[in-house]
């Protein structure tokens, strides 16, 4: 059953299901989940009342707590959702009820009173972003990224989206620019034109990098000058959800509060998942390359080497890896950077350095700018590029950091030898 919309809302009396009313005399502010709150809410919000998402499996089945079944799906999709804040809390409210009248369950032991401790609206991120790249030492660019800071404006889409939708990626290029600057261009279509984006994120993100590979393929048969290969890291924020898939070196760090969350992993060959895989399609490693060719174990393109793709698989991989987590008010800004960044910057010393610049000028921008300029003095012999999100509008809070309390102590025997000497002074 699809539910196209709730033409009737029955609202149940509080001593029906159960739960006591908080407006009584007992001194306690009134509950604003209680009926004559929803009442007035649907007064204000006369477009509760409507909802689009397919619920209907989830009613039918009644397995377990119909009231969080219902707010756990929400939630979990509050991109489609067209209320949010703490209209959503009351919108599932509403929905729980609604279905309870609708089906005569009305028993207090099937759902109780939503606590509105429990259920406190989501954080919404305040997006900027800045890039900034350099040629570095080597005597080509071949790196590319994206800043768009609104998908919906730079690329368009099939389903409206509720919310921050935002789209960054970099791509570091090898054996020549092309793959990379084809897979810029592609990716983000191939993404953002899907029937199922953003309801099936994972699904139409791991299609279009295959799509993606498969198309710079075609186009390296008709043109055999475009022969080259990209590793491809994109992070997308849709709602309060971050989703990154990351294909190659490339890296993404969180900082949140100050501390770095690693949001991707690199793929060298030599890590152990990647070698297994590797040598499970009829690959190997060979002083820390893929076959002795590559130092990457997933890339877009490089059709061209043999014995690392065909059309069935190969050892080299373009399918990403997914890593997911919801933005909270902890959350305060991204890093994307290709593997010239990392090869002189720890993760967590690229959020401190990174940290500090943005409280000093509060600017994606220049931030990108600086982590550029610094793996420069540090020595990276790569090309570099930095992606820099902030999800805040304030600079990074200073950190109260608590003194350890310096503990002292002493050995059994230096304790015994110590009682003696004041044993001595007493004599």
């Amino acid at each position: 059953m699809k539910m196209e919309g709730i033409k009737k809302v029955v609202i149940l009396d509080s001593r029906e299901n159960g739960s006591s009313s908080s407006s009584g005399g007992d001194g306690k502010p009134p509950n604003p989940l209680s009926t004559t709150s929803i009442k007035k809410s649907l007064v204000r919000h006369p477009s509760l009342v409507s909802c689009s998402l397919d619920l209907g499996d989830l009613i039918n089945s009644r397995n377990g707590n119909l009231l969080k079944i219902i707010y756990s799906y929400c939630k979990n999709h509050d991109f489609l959702c067209q209320v949010n804040g703490n209209t959503f809390v009351l919108c599932v409210w509403i929905l729980t009820r609604t279905y309870i009248g609708e089906t005569r369950m009305s028993d207090a032991s099937v759902e109780p009173i939503l606590n509105p401790e429990d259920y406190k609206p989501e954080f919404v991120p305040f997006l900027r972003s800045g890039a900034w790249a350099d040629m570095g030492v080597r005597g080509s660019m071949e790196d590319v990224f994206i800043c768009a800071d609104s998908f919906v404006d730079d690329y368009g889409g099939k389903n409206p989206i509720e919310g921050p939708g935002a789209f960054y990626a970099v791509f570091d290029g090898h054996g020549g620019k092309h793959a990379a600057d084809f897979a810029c261009y592609h990716l983000p279509r191939f993404i953002f034109e899907d029937d199922d984006f953003p309801m099936e994120i994972e699904r139409v993100i791991a299609a279009a990098f295959s799509h993606t590979d498969s198309a710079f393929a075609e186009a390296c048969t008709l043109d055999a000058d475009l022969a080259s290969g990209t590793t491809a890291l994109a992070a997308l924020v849709v709602g309060s959800s971050l989703v990154v898939a990351n294909a190659g070196d490339c890296r993404a760090v969180l900082c949140r509060r100050g501390k770095a969350i690693e949001m991707s992993r690199d793929h060298k060959p030599i890590c152990i998942r990647e070698r297994k895989r590797i040598e499970a399609s009829g690959g190997y490693v060979y002083d820390g390359y893929l076959n002795g060719l590559l130092n990457v174990a997933r890339a877009i393109g490089d059709w061209h080497m043999e014995g690392l793709k065909h059309q069935d698989g190969g050892p080299l991989s373009c399918e990403p890896e997914f890593m997911t987590t919801k933005l909270t008010e902890e959350d305060e800004f991204l890093i994307i950077g290709c593997d010239g960044i990392w090869d002189v910057f720890m993760s967590q010393n690229a959020v401190d350095f990174a940290r500090r610049k943005l409280q000093e000028h509060n600017d994606p921008v220049l931030c990108s700018k600086d982590l550029v300029n610094e793996a420069l003095k540090r020595k990276s012999g790569d090309n570099l590029s930095a992606v820099v999100v902030c999800f805040q509008s304030e600079p990074p809070p200073n950190l109260v950091v608590p003194r350890r309390r310096v503990q002292r102590s002493i050995s059994a025997e230096g304790l015994k030898e110590l009682q003696s000497f004041l044993d001595g002074l007493e004599t």
